[in-house]
């Protein structure tokens, strides 16, 4: 995993760069349109290099957007926040759920989108459904171990005083966007208003641990995390980074009674519209 992200940073790196130093690639957005598209849906951009109408005299710069489809592969959205969890609408957990009291500070989701197929009606609005990655690091305050291959969500307790406790969740991340932008204003940037579900489907979940007696652990199970979660998303941006907020309406644990009502919603920054 750790292997395929790293590559697709460094291609994606790669484009930027060949756009940066080549003004007729810098035209070229990284994506592919369709076959019906592909001449007259693409994005045009106009370059203008020297004093113009803008009151600064460095770049002009000039976007249409027509309709059209599009697809293709990209390295956007990536979202950098904490992560809550909901005990029954409550962020105070339960005595059945108190076992899983957590750092919040150092609790964390991170998550990023590699591919992209949507659909452009005008300037101004899009829908696209996007694939990636999404975590959830859960730092437990407990000295704690989760049980691996338990028939309900377990823990046994620990005389080791752990530095790092760390309970993490991976998922495929589904998001469908309805997007809407403004027009660019004096300083070429748009503001974004970004909505819609969000599905995820379960890759692995670990648990992980350092300590002076053990050093570095890592232990690899699906932990009783639900094999499929859906919630709701919302982003607002401002020219390449804004907000996010995320809640899924299903627990985050299935075949575990106790756990019943337990959800999970994050929050943060995105960078990369």
């Amino acid at each position: 995993m750790k292997q395929l992200i790293f590559s697709l940073i460094l291609l994606t790196g790669f484009q930027f760069t060949k756009a940066a130093t080549n003004p007729e690639l810098s035209a070229i957005p990284f994506q592919t349109n369709s076959p019906d598209s592909a001449k007259n849906r693409k994005t045009n951009v106009t370059l203008t290099w020297g004093k113009g109408e803008s009151t600064s005299g460095d770049t002009i710069r000039t976007k249409s957007k027509a309709p059209g489809l599009s697809y293709g592969l990209t390295l956007s959205r990536f979202d950098l926040g904490f992560s809550k969890l909901v005990d029954n609408g409550s962020f105070t957990l339960s005595d059945p759920n108190s076992f899983l009291d957590y750092h919040g500070w150092k609790t964390s989701t991170v998550g990023f989108d590699i591919l992209q197929f949507g659909y452009r009606f005008n300037s101004n609005f899009k829908i696209y459904l996007s694939g990636g990655f999404d975590w959830t690091h859960i730092r437990l305050r407990r000295d704690i171990t989760i049980r691996k291959d338990a028939p309900t969500l377990q823990y046994d307790e620990s005389d080791i005083d752990f530095d790092k406790n760390r309970f993490s969740s991976t998922y495929i991340r589904l998001p469908l966007s309805f997007e809407w932008r403004s027009k660019d204003n004096d300083r070429g940037k748009k503001f974004r208003i970004i909505a819609g579900p969000d599905f995820g489907f379960l890759l692995n979940g670990k648990v992980k641990q350092k300590s002076d007696e053990n050093g570095k652990q890592k232990f690899n199970d699906n932990y009783h995390f639900t094999k499929f979660r859906y919630g709701g998303f919302a982003r607002l941006g401002y020219g390449a980074t804004g907000i996010f907020a995320k809640y899924y309406f299903n627990d985050m644990f299935e075949n575990s009674p106790a756990q019943e009502g337990l959800q999970n919603m994050s929050f943060g920054l995105t960078f990369g519209f």
